[in-house]
């Protein structure tokens, strides 16, 4: 099973490694809902861990529909990254349609491909996610893994679609399945056996004071794992 944190930090993620996080997700601007992090973070936490890093790009945080100029900072950005040695990103671009926008998935690709992608919950803002799961089919050999809360404002209120999307995920042998969001060290035995995933995501429920002002929880993180042995 594995366990993917929010970092925002070299020490952060030290300490996410530390306490045995399989991955973590690295991103700014998490009252915005997490935003590209800065070059000199990245390069510092790319140096600092082993585990993998997957880094959130997101120029802003108005919506999923990018503008030209937005997407030519997207691309500049990945490939900021991938010059600092990283080489997995958190993307994701809709139409105003609620689809996957399909030509920049091709045209990141197309760029850089070796990227690892994570689909961010844009996934949540689709029209419908089994449509959108088989348009992300056509790309997995760079999109590993798609974040979601089953288009619900939490993996609790979400799990039923979870289950169903996880079931799609193993049927086509695609991009995997990671629930994220609303999920703690009280839910996630609940959740887990509902959903049946491989891999889940955690944020706030495993900071001291459930704030990301403050470091994570060694409690927290412990009493999750020990939930999904």
């Amino acid at each position: 099973m594995d366990l993917e944190l929010i970092v925002q930090n070299k020490q952060e993620a030290i300490q996410a490694e530390e306490l045995g996080a399989h991955r973590v997700e690295l991103v700014s601007g998490m009252k915005e809902g997490g935003l590209t992090p800065s070059y000199g973070t990245i390069k510092q936490v790319l140096e600092s861990v082993e585990i993998p890093v997957q880094i959130m790009v997101r120029p802003h945080s108005y919506h999923f529909c990018y503008t030209e100029g937005d997407f030519q900072v997207i691309c500049e950005d990945i490939e900021m990254i991938t010059k600092l040695g990283g080489n997995r990103i958190v993307f994701g671009a809709l139409h105003k349609n609620g689809t996957v926008h399909e030509e920049k998935l091709l045209e990141i690709i197309r760029q850089f491909p070796d990227i690892d992608i994570t689909f961010h919950r844009a996934f949540d803002e689709v029209r419908s996610q089994e449509t959108a799961y088989r348009t992300l089919l056509k790309f997995k050999k760079n999109v590993k893994r798609i974040l979601t809360s089953g288009r619900e404002a939490n993996c609790d209120k979400g799990k039923d679609q979870l289950a169903k999307l996880v079931k799609l995920s193993y049927e086509q042998q695609g991009p995997s399945i990671m629930p994220g969001s609303g999920l703690s060290p009280e839910n996630i035995a609940t959740i887990n056996r509902s959903v049946g995933a491989e891999q889940y995501h955690f944020g706030s429920a495993v900071r001291v004071d459930g704030s990301f002002a403050k470091e994570l929880s060694q409690s927290a993180i412990q009493r999750i794992q020990k939930e999904l042995m």
